[in-house]
Parts: structure tokens; C-alpha cells; sequence
């Protein structure tokens, strides 16, 4: 039998995987994470009390079930069946494809002057009530939401895709979408939500660490995007989103940050970066920095794979 590597079905995978979330992208209906959103909106049904230890064990059974999931698709026999589900789970989690469309979309709309428009798809990209804003912060949501969900939606996915296999993507991915779902600060989910903010935000530490060294070397002025990044990334309530917005701030040479109006709720954000404020004329920029980042944590992720893969040869 030829030598074949335990990991070989992995990289095969995570290529697929990247190759067919580049062509087609997020599905318009019946999407695994919105599947998943609907069966963790169930249990929250079941187990919600205004407690901490409600939510730890809302987070547990989620993120339990994903692991297990994950950990029966590698311990399949067959290396393409293997291949197969590590396919379909690298695109079920990555969402870069869509997030550039996304961002085209809004930068057409804004070009066009057409607000209602770009009022009606910010709410695609982020939380942000869209109701009042005008042409200038609709840019500045966009621009942010690029940032910081270009780490969420590409990178993190993938650096857990590397570190962990299929187990580590789906873990990811729900870890990421409870802590959506229940982890902002509301008199609902004060307590409740706790363990999936938490959990967000050590999932995605070292990721968007990455992501903002990954936008200093795409930057047209990395120099610049480093100085930001350095000195502002640490200015945001996130202990993760600031890295990414403080990088994109630099390397576009703009400055992010400022009020934001969230269900009516004000919440003040530290500036971040030297430049103008970001305009109409930025959400291209944006978005084609964001896919340069993306292509580049795809290639580290790949690589990495495929190093730990030619060290543990077997026969099959």
C-alpha cells in the first residue's frame, strides 16, 4: 500500500474546504450555523435562569456536542470520507467569502448615495442600529465590522482548523455564535451570558493577535499599521477586537472608533489611528484588505497542516 499521512485527509480538507467557500460562499437558506443557532436557542429555552452557572452549562452541552461531532468526523476510517467532512466543515465555518460580498455590497450602495440601501445590509455586517446614521458612519461600521470580523469569520476559524482539526473548527464556530447570541452585556444575559463571552474572548486571543500582524504586512504602509496597531490596540472594550480595528485603522490610513448606538443603547469607543475619519471612498480598500488577510491566513493555516503532516507518516 502506498505511504499515506494521518493528517493527509486534514489538509485535503481545509484546501476544499477554502476552495469551495471562495466559489460559492454562505449558503442563502438552511446554513449549519444558523441550524445550530436554532437548536442553541431551544436549549437556552430549557436551561435559561438569570445565573452563571445556567449559562456554564448552556455553553458545556453546546460546545461538548460540537467537540464530539468533530472528533467522530476524524475517526473515520476512510481517508476520503475523512477529507469530505473536514471539507464541509471548513466551509460550514468560514465566512470570508461573504463578508467581502458583504462589503462590496455596502460599498456600492454608499457610491450610489442610495442610504436606504446601505441601511437595510449593515445589519449584515454588524449590531449597529443603521436607522440614523448617515453616508460617513455607515463607512466607519463597515470598515470596523470588516476588521474585527475578518479575524472571527476567517482567521480564528482557521488558526482552530490548524490547532485542531474538525473538533477545533466546529468548537470555534460555536463558540463564536453563542458568545453572538448571549454574550452581549443585557439585563437578560448579565449572568447567563458570562461563560460564552468569556469563552469568546480566549478563543479569540491569540487569532486576532494574528490578524493584526497579518494587516501590518498587507498594509500599503506597514510601518504605519504597526505604529496603530502598537500603541491603539489595546484602547478597545474588546480585548480582541481592538487589535484587528487598530491594524485596519493603520493600514488605511483612517481613524475608527467613536459612538456607536446599539437598541438604543450609546456605547462611547476610543479612537483609534491618526488619519480622517473613514468615508465612502475606504470600504473597497477595506474589503480588499480584508481578502488579503484572508488569503494569507489561508495559506499559513495550510501550511501548518501540512508540516505537522509530513511528520507523521504511516501505512494504510
Amino acid at each position: 500500500m502506498a505511504i499515506w499521512c494521518s493528517n493527509g485527509p486534514r489538509v485535503a480538507g481545509i484546501v476544499a474546504g477554502l476552495l469551495i467557500d471562495a466559489a460559492v460562499g454562505d449558503p442563502r437558506a438552511g446554513h449549519p450555523v444558523a441550524l445550530f443557532g436554532r437548536a442553541a436557542a431551544a436549549l437556552e429555552r430549557r436551561l435559561y435562569r438569570d445565573a452563571r452557572v445556567n449559562g456554564v452549562v448552556h455553553v458545556a452541552v453546546c460546545v461538548g456536542g460540537a467537540v464530539a461531532l468533530g472528533v467522530a468526523a476524524e475517526r473515520v476510517s476512510h481517508p476520503v470520507a475523512r477529507a469530505a467532512l473536514t471539507a464541509a466543515a471548513t466551509w460550514a465555518v468560514l465566512g470570508g467569502t461573504t463578508l467581502a460580498r458583504e462589503g462590496e455590497l455596502m460599498a456600492e450602495a454608499l457610491e450610489d448615495g442610495d442610504l436606504e440601501r446601505a441601511r437595510e445590509r449593515l445589519p449584515h455586517l454588524c449590531g449597529r442600529d443603521p436607522s440614523s446614521l448617515e453616508a460617513p458612519e455607515l463607512a466607519r461600521a463597515t470598515v470596523e465590522s470588516l476588521a474585527e470580523n475578518t479575524s472571527d469569520a476567517v482567521v480564528a476559524p482557521l488558526f482552530w482548523g490548524a490547532v485542531a482539526g474538525v473538533p477545533g473548527l466546529l468548537a470555534y464556530r460555536v463558540v463564536n455564535t453563542l458568545d453572538a447570541m448571549v454574550g452581549h452585556r443585557s439585563p437578560r444575559y448579565e449572568r447567563f451570558g458570562w461563560a460564552a463571552a468569556r469563552l469568546d474572548d480566549v478563543a479569540n486571543y491569540i487569532p486576532a493577535r494574528i490578524t493584526g500582524m497579518l494587516t501590518v504586512l498587507a498594509a500599503p504602509a506597514p510601518r504605519r499599521a504597526l505604529a496603530v496597531l502598537v500603541r491603539d490596540g489595546h484602547r478597545h472594550p474588546s480585548p480582541n477586537a481592538g487589535r484587528c480595528e487598530a491594524a485596519f485603522a493603520g493600514a488605511l490610513g483612517v481613524t475608527l472608533g467613536g459612538a456607536n448606538v446599539y437598541g438604543g443603547r450609546i456605547e462611547h469607543r476610543p479612537t483609534m489611528g491618526d488619519g480622517r475619519k473613514p468615508g465612502v471612498g475606504d470600504v473597497r480598500p477595506a474589503v480588499r484588505l480584508a481578502r488579503l488577510v484572508g488569503f494569507a491566513a489561508s495559506a499559513l493555516c495550510v501550511a501548518a497542516v501540512a508540516a505537522r503532516a509530513s511528520r507523521k507518516p504511516f501505512r494504510t
